[in-house]
């Protein structure tokens, strides 16, 4: 048996050494191809059970166990790999017949080695194709935050600098702020402006991969690696080969997983769990972690040594609170940006509303701001947008936002609105003895509306419902 190295696999099964010397050589113009020969097919049998391919070429009449049989047994194991058949005695009953049996192709002997080379490299690109569309099934399959970056405060202002900079190098970067702010978005910046935006941009959110499946979701697996691999499954670094690998949340990966990691990117290079043979990726990483890292350091949850491997470059986010002034700007590109997909691009939020927005800390920073914007639009059929439309909790938060930073005027508004909203609410109950949906009709108002007014007022129907 004789092999190459590289990314691929093929075995090559000819029974007649000089036909399979021949395909061999031909096929070692493949890049990152390694060719497995075997003349004897029953050797091949235990090949196929032991070691993960991407083809197999077989001659159709070998000895012991011939063409078809070793099809049936290598789709035994794996269905979906695809094979070429090779025969010296051609005919359409017997094309018909592989090609029913599951063959990919079938070429006749002898072969032409170009021909040979361009129908490998056909079903290696689509078999590659293939794992390629079952990786982005698993892993590419939500919506993300929101698509641009969007702040004219000076702190954005730095950030987009930052960007830029490191944009124009190849430098691994660590990307810090708080949940919300918009790590994933800054490594698609920097990835789209970056000699890598050709390439793949590959979001992993460390945190969501079960702890029994984060190697072999980085790495790949060969089939039979553990339990439940019957293929062999590409893996995150290399599916991001020649692009960008966003790892979120880094701190959530496992020591020891932590340290094959910071070996795989001091080498970039790694191996496929179950496999010995080490594959070579051109790839950048960009990290980002939701604490202070001199937090995670000194817990134990990231590594000091990874730590200093990805922090070459560094972008820090400030949080929503710290750039207040980028608030309306950014309400209004929800706005327009989510009223595009439902018809209310022209909607605007009143003076008062923003105003509400601005007071309002925003813990879930810019992706609470753009969730409370989607909330409120699909609550409301209304062009401008006021501050009776927003979410009670913002709005209460905000007035004790606004008293606690002294702004008489706002605080002072938001107190004379809901002693309004408690005295009609009273007297409306009064008026229809506790009765809510009578309440409710006659006030014009959604129940639900009247209840949540109720609950936030601290009354109860009950007590109405025995007064004079």
């Amino acid at each position: 048996m004789t092999s190459t190295a590289g990314h691929t696999r093929v075995l090559v099964v000819d029974d007649d050494v000089a036909e399979l010397t021949r395909c061999v050589a031909s096929l070692r113009e493949l890049t990152g191809t390694e060719i497995v020969s075997e003349k004897k097919s029953r050797d091949a049998v235990m090949l196929l059970a032991a070691e993960s391919f991407d083809l197999l070429i077989t001659d159709l009449r070998m000895p012991a166990v011939d063409g078809l049989d070793l099809l049936r047994i290598a789709h035994s194991h794996d269905p979906e790999l695809p094979v070429l058949i090779l025969t010296g005695y051609p005919s359409v009953d017997t094309a018909v017949e592989t090609l029913k049996l599951g063959a990919a192709d079938y070429l006749t002997k002898p072969v032409n080695t170009d021909e040979l080379v361009t129908v490998v490299q056909r079903l290696l690109d689509t078999q590659r194709l293939r794992g390629e569309h079952r990786f982005l099934q698993r892993h590419m399959d939500r919506e993300y935050a929101f698509d641009e970056i969007v702040g004219t405060s000076h702190a954005m202002q730095q950030v987009f600098d930052t960007i830029r900079k490191l944009s124009e190098s190849d430098l691994d970067v660590l990307i810090v702020g708080e949940t919300g702010t918009g790590k994933e978005l800054v490594a698609r910046s920097i990835h789209r402006n970056s000699k890598q935006r050709t390439g793949r941009f590959v979001p992993v959110d460390c945190a969501a991969i079960p702890e029994n499946l984060l190697e072999s979701e980085f790495f790949g697996h060969e089939r039979g690696a553990f339990s439940g691999a019957n293929a062999r499954s590409i893996g995150l670094m290399e599916f991001a080969d020649g692009g960008t690998l966003f790892l979120d949340e880094i701190h959530a990966l496992s020591t020891p997983l932590q340290a094959k990691l910071l070996r795989a990117l001091q080498e970039r290079s790694f191996r496929r769990v179950g496999s010995t043979r080490e594959i070579s990726v051109d790839v950048r990483v960009i990290a980002a972690a939701n604490c202070d890292p001199a937090e995670l350091l000194s817990s134990g949850q990231l590594r000091e040594d990874l730590y200093y491997r990805i922090n070459v470059g560094r972008v820090e986010l400030p949080p929503l609170r710290e750039r207040a002034k980028d608030i309306p700007l950014l309400a209004d590109y929800f706005v327009k940006h989510l009223g595009r997909k439902t018809a209310r691009h022209s909607a605007e939020f009143s003076a008062d509303a923003l105003e509400i927005l601005t007071a309002y800390q925003w813990p879930g920073n810019v992706r609470e701001l753009q969730n409370t914007v989607k909330r409120t639009l699909a609550m409301t059929e209304l062009e401008i947008i006021t501050a009776d439309q927003l979410p009670e909790e913002i709005v209460s938060a905000s007035v004790a936002g606004g008293s606690s930073r002294g702004d008489a005027f706002f605080t002072l508004k938001a107190e004379r609105i809901a002693a309004f909203e408690k005295e009609y609410i009273v007297n409306l109950l009064q008026q229809h003895r506790g009765d809510v949906t009578e309440a409710a009709r006659h006030a014009e108002l959604p129940r639900g509306t009247l209840y949540r007014l109720i609950k936030k007022h601290d009354l109860s129907p009950v007590g109405f419902r025995t007064s004079d």
